[in-house]
């Protein structure tokens, strides 16, 4: 092996990742983006909670029907082809979104984000299995995690203060066109597998160094779905994740700004910067409940019930004290929110993949993958419905005890989905 092509090789992969990731950012950021201007949506279409709930839900249906089609898609069109494409649906979704005169256009815009973003993630995997080694993957995946707590940040405090200069509108035009560069950026940049630059693949590449990988079992992709569904312990993690997701979005994604602003009469730029949080408890809390479970714990079950068990201790808190909380103690809520409720997904995922063989690893996870965008799908409206059901406050926005009555669902579910941890399998084997 001539050693310049291997260095070509291991420094290109590294700018594909880059350009992927920024793929991964803007996924992320349309996914909470709505949480900072649902008061100024619901003025400016004059409109109610309830159907602001289903607009930000749409995203979430769209998402979550894709799940499987995506990978189709990649295994036919080719992970490159159809991330291009996507991209370009979810620009056009974004600046149609932004150009809005009234609200079936604005759903019009979020269906074609939804749909457009959705053809990232599960791509982007698939790429990156074919430039990088399987010892390497964990750790690429880890940093295209820490990518979406950067997009969390961007949709919250980065879109309040873009919000404040420019408006909601003319914010998500510049975010379409921001994406159709990414589109330019991943057609001219970013390559299936070293072969189509003319270089050897990895396997190769392997060989030539004394390492050769055992080829991987192909599993038929019915065979691999009944295996998947006829397994009892990937239904209390589904389960989890419909819940614990549904929280999350529903919550963090949505209605935690007007939350935030309608409660605590906190500006937009104020409600971003503690809902900013979110971004922080996703980019830092990952890797130590990585290293908790793997080296301190040895266990992904204790952890896993660990944070779900402080979820529900954070949000019979909050039920008790809706009002009246100083700033700090909100900038620590949400901090401990995102990492009890997003960050804990790793565990989800994890146990999954440690469930079945790595020859359905794909179908085991994408299956999953349907549950928390489902969540998010359903709570949305729900709350927003919640919120409508009780008259609104002299300043217009809606009042505290439709809040307590939110909170109050929030903690339900989060109970249900730390009942659903405790009905997990460990799947931790010390090697």
């Amino acid at each position: 092996m001539n050693e310049n092509v291997a260095g070509k090789i291991m420094r290109f992969r590294w700018l594909i990742f880059i350009v992927l990731a920024l793929a991964y950012l803007f996924v992320y950021f349309h996914r909470l983006s709505l949480s900072v201007v649902a008061n100024d949506l619901i003025k400016e279409f004059q409109t109610t909670a309830s159907v602001m709930g289903l607009l930000g839900s749409t995203y979430f249906y769209c998402y979550a029907f894709m799940q499987l089609p995506a990978g189709l898609l990649s295994d036919s069109l080719g992970p490159r082809k159809s991330v291009t494409l996507f991209l370009i649906i979810a620009s056009a979704g974004s600046i149609i979104f932004g150009f809005a005169p009234t609200i079936k256009i604005a759903f019009l815009g979020r269906v074609l984000v939804g749909l457009g973003v959705s053809m990232v993630f599960i791509p982007t995997m698939k790429i990156l299995s074919r430039w990088f080694h399987p010892h390497e993957f964990a750790f690429m995946a880890g940093i295209l995690n820490a990518v979406g707590g950067i997009g969390v940040l961007a949709a919250t405090w980065l879109l309040a203060v873009m919000t404040l200069f420019f408006g909601w509108r003319i914010s998500f035009e510049l975010i379409g066109c921001c994406t159709f560069i990414i589109v330019v950026l991943v057609w001219f940049v970013v390559r299936d597998r070293p072969e189509d630059k003319g270089w050897p693949s990895l396997g190769e590449l392997g060989k030539e160094k004394g390492k050769v990988s055992e080829p991987v079992k192909q599993i038929p992709l019915l065979q691999g779905v009944h295996r998947v569904i006829s397994e009892k312990y990937f239904w209390p993690v589904a389960l989890w994740f419909f819940f614990d997701c549904g929280i999350f979005f529903g919550f963090g994604a949505l209605w935690g700004g007007p939350y935030l602003m309608d409660v605590y009469g906190m500006t937009r730029a104020q409600a971003g910067t503690v809902l900013s949080m979110i971004a922080w408890g996703m980019i830092i809390g990952s890797p130590p409940l990585g290293f908790l479970s793997d080296k301190v714990m040895k266990s992904r079950k204790k952890p896993f019930i660990l944070c779900n068990f402080v979820l529900v201790i954070e949000l019979a808190f909050l039920s008790i004290y809706p009002a009246g909380l100083p700033r700090i103690a909100l900038y620590i809520f949400f901090f401990v929110f995102s990492i009890c409720a997003s960050s804990v997904v790793i565990f989800g995922f994890t146990i999954i993949k440690e469930l079945f063989p790595v020859e359905i690893a794909g179908t085991s996870t994408g299956m999953v993958n349907l549950f928390p965008f489902l969540g998010g799908a359903i709570f949305m409206p729900l709350l927003g419905r919640v919120l409508d059901a009780y008259p609104k406050s002299d300043a217009g926005g809606y009042s505290l005890e439709a809040y307590s009555v939110l909170i109050l669902i929030l903690l339900g579910s989060s109970v249900l989905s730390l009942i659903c941890t405790f009905l997990t399998k460990e799947t931790f084997q010390d090697k």
